[in-house]
């Protein structure tokens, strides 16, 4: 491992609004036969990690948080919490949020397959999935499948809302697919998001335009166009979301394009 990377894990352990739970903090058990573990501060985001109360929003696969931070700084009415497993990057958005002493920002470094130890019922009010991996092979590794959706539900207040935001065709399909599937009430949902049709639509909010990642520039710059979709999900543990019938993976799969990547560097 290099300095750098020794140098940010060891600033990560000073950063107050940075949590990294051990796997004994939230696993009993070993192997197939393990079981969650509540993280003393589920249920208790509002008071212990935000000194004051607000509607905590999610942005789940944060990468370095410029995401999160970006949108705690346009809407100081809301806490934010950024997750990811990733300490390296979580250094950049947890260095800048305690630099510039930004007390409705949070940052979680955990699996989100873990997500459920933290956030009690009604405790979120949003998600955001901002390019997650579409995981083109893997169903249950994509973050809008129903494995991870009937997770988010249980902690998600009633009316909550989830934002997917891609240059994936596979995971914007898909995950519209999914919706119908399960009639879920989809609020706003475009193939291009910068394109005038897409600006007109009054349900999507300022920040889905202004706020970019790393990611949504390069793959922009590529041709890429940005999708968008946000939905809600029914509330509580009555009834199971399901995979879409008629969602055809291979054909979806065919079209998505080439990445040509590279490497965030950890600065």
């Amino acid at each position: 491992m290099g300095h750098g990377k020794l140098r940010k894990f060891a600033e990560n352990e000073t950063f107050s609004c940075l949590l990294q739970p051990s796997p004994s903090d939230i696993l009993a058990g070993r192997g197939k036969d393990f079981a969650l573990k509540d993280y003393p501060v589920k249920g208790k985001w509002n008071g212990e990690m935000f000194p004051v109360s607000r509607p905590i929003v999610l942005e789940l696969g944060c990468g370095r948080g410029e995401y999160t931070i970006d949108l705690a700084r346009r809407n100081p009415l809301c806490n934010y919490i950024g997750v990811d497993i990733k300490g390296a990057r979580l250094w950049r958005g947890a260095k800048q949020a305690t630099l510039e002493k930004m007390e409705n920002v949070a940052f979680l470094r955990t699996r989100i397959e873990f997500i459920e130890a933290f956030f009690a019922p009604e405790e979120i009010s949003e998600i955001w999935l901002t390019f997650s991996d579409p995981q083109l092979h893997h169903e249950n590794s994509r973050l809008s499948s129903p494995m991870f959706l009937n997770r988010y539900r249980k902690f998600l207040a009633p009316g909550g809302i989830i934002h997917l935001k891609t240059d994936s065709t596979f995971l914007y399909q898909y995950t519209l697919a999914l919706c119908r599937e399960n009639g879920l009430s989809v609020l706003a949902s475009t193939e291009d998001l910068y394109s005038d049709g897409a600006t007109a639509q009054s349900a999507i909010r300022p920040e889905v335009f202004e706020v970019h990642t790393y990611y949504e520039t390069m793959f922009s710059r590529q041709g890429y166009k940005i999708k968008y979709l946000c939905f809600t999900l029914p509330q509580g543990a009555d009834g199971v979301i399901t995979s879409p019938k008629d969602f055809d993976a291979d054909y979806w799969r065919s079209v998505e394009g080439p990445r040509h990547s590279v490497a965030i560097p950890d600065l």
